[in-house]
């Protein structure tokens, strides 16, 4: 049984480099014992020559390990996502004046390490149990994160609304994956498809009640209603950083777990029919899934409106941005699973470019209060157009990312027969401009207190960093094409058809 171990470790070298990477960080801090760039860039070297890995092993299928976790297309995609955002964050770590003045020295640089091995064992999992572990590994250095400047109150209160909420989740979804265990005999989800189709589970309520429990650990991981509460709280408590890196990585990492679940757990064949997925007759999860959707969508968007607060206001945009993605799983077909790779990769750029913009302006207000940005265009018009870029590009706005996303989304529901799905989506993206044209409004139509009206300067690095996020949120918006195919390629599940 070791030589088959073994002979699977040259698929795994992407995670073994990040354990590699995670290693050298602790003990380089170790021996620096102060705030250091060096730190970072061994960090981001290994996350460099672990995507140098993957890009090897892209278009790769193989099962590792007892069939615990599986090499195909899809999680390759999920990790390059991983990599890139969060080589995105170790440098914006490096600029955050709140991580800056915090009393830790690197241990950001190796937690981040940490979350995104925890984000490679999701994208890669195939067994409830690896799927549970590899999420409370991401989960518990989330809330590590979320509690880093331990002197502030706000943050110690994030990181205990995070455990608490988190824990109760994950509670919940360990004991809906035991009794599925304990009606299947295994935890391996291919095994499972395989038993619930032969003995036939039409409108089980054990089966129905389980797919809800453990949407309570994977909606709460991707900020969904009404596994939300944490969100807002943790996301203005955290530094900007750490909030971007939730709402992007750890995010993309919930999405990458459960669409495979999901597509996988409950299929009655792994051949799709016209590239539909066949589901169990009775087990009826797209629905579940929808209504979901819908309430994020709703919720999210609401509330947002009568945020004052960048990080709140983001917080809540997260979990709209949640319910539209879903869209594209409640479609269960490859067209659908295509869109959501679109939106996620769109999302990737245009969100971490928002959360880079408020850190800026924050570091210079001392706020991250929509009001103080007022006249902030006239003070400050690079960064405050480009952040008004990234707002028209995540309310859907066309020539931009976030557009082309929300397109095939909507298309995927429409060629589904699911047009009434697709105008609640189109209306809440209506709403949502709402709240993400009050930001531009406050800096560009409204003029500046008296006495606040100087100018803003900023390093050229900082500009650089911001076109890093704004020319791909612009690009991808007019000539999408090799995302598009990106996608449509990677959309392959091991096994699946």
């Amino acid at each position: 049984m070791q030589p088959q171990i073994l002979s699977k470790i040259s698929y795994f070298l992407p995670e073994t480099v990040l354990i590699i990477t995670l290693i050298v960080c602790i003990f380089a801090d170790l021996i620096i014992r102060k705030k250091s760039v060096v730190v970072s860039i061994l960090a981001i070297i290994g996350l460099l020559v672990s995507g140098y890995f993957v890009y090897i092993q892209y278009g790769m299928e193989a099962s590792l390990f007892k069939h615990m976790l599986v090499l195909d297309p899809y999680s390759s995609y999920f990790k390059f996502l991983f990599i890139l955002s969060t080589i995105f964050i170790l440098l914006f770590a490096l600029t955050s004046k709140e991580i800056r003045n915090a009393e830790h020295h690197n241990e950001h640089t190796y937690l981040f390490i940490s979350l995104v091995l925890g984000a490679f064992l999701m994208a890669s999992a195939v067994n409830m149990l690896m799927m549970y572990l590899s999420l409370e590994l991401v989960s518990l250095t989330s809330y590590i994160l979320a509690g880093y400047t331990k002197k502030e109150k706000r943050s110690s209160e994030a990181a205990m609304k995070y455990v608490i909420y988190g824990a109760a989740s994950s509670g919940i979804m360990i004991y809906a994956m035991s009794l599925l265990y304990g009606f299947t005999g295994t935890m391996n989800i291919y095994e499972t498809a395989r038993i619930l189709s032969s003995i036939g589970v039409a409108s089980n309520p054990l089966i129905v009640i389980s797919i809800i429990m453990i949407m309570a650990g994977f909606g709460y991981k991707i900020s969904s209603v009404p596994f939300h509460f944490w969100t807002p709280d943790v996301y203005e408590g955290s530094p900007i950083p750490v909030t971007a890196f939730l709402a992007v990585t750890s995010s993309a990492a919930g999405f990458s777990v459960m669409v495979r679940f999901f597509a996988t757990t409950f299929l009655k064949s792994f051949t799709s029919f016209n590239g539909a997925w066949q589901i169990i007759d009775g087990v009826n999860w797209t629905e579940i899934i929808m209504v979901l959707s819908v309430a994020s969508m709703i919720v999210g968007n609401f509330v947002a409106v009568w945020q004052t607060s960048m990080k709140r206001l983001l917080a809540y945009s997260s979990i709209a941005q949640a319910g539209y993605i879903m869209l594209g799983l409640v479609v269960a077909n490859q067209a659908g699973l295509t869109a959501i790779f679109i939106y996620l990769a769109a999302y990737l750029f245009m969100n971490l470019g928002a959360f880079y913009a408020t850190m800026l302006i924050a570091n210079k207000l001392n706020s991250d209060n929509i009001e103080d940005m007022k006249g902030l265009g006239y003070r400050s018009p690079f960064v405050c157009v480009l952040m008004a870029v990234f707002m028209f590009a995540l309310s859907g706005i066309p020539t931009t990312a976030g557009f082309v996303g929300k397109f095939y989304i909507f298309s995927a529901l429409i060629e589904k027969h699911l047009v009434w799905l697709a105008v609640v989506g189109l209306l809440n993206t209506v709403v949502s401009l709402f709240f993400y044209l009050k930001v531009v409004k406050y800096m560009f139509l409204m003029k500046p207190d008296e006495g606040y009206d100087s100018k803003i300067q900023y390093n050229y690095g900082y500009y650089v960093m911001l076109m890093l996020f704004a020319i791909p949120t612009m690009f991808f918006g007019i000539y999408f094409t090799p995302l598009v195919k990106f996608a449509e390629a990677s959309a392959i599940m091991f096994g699946l058809k």
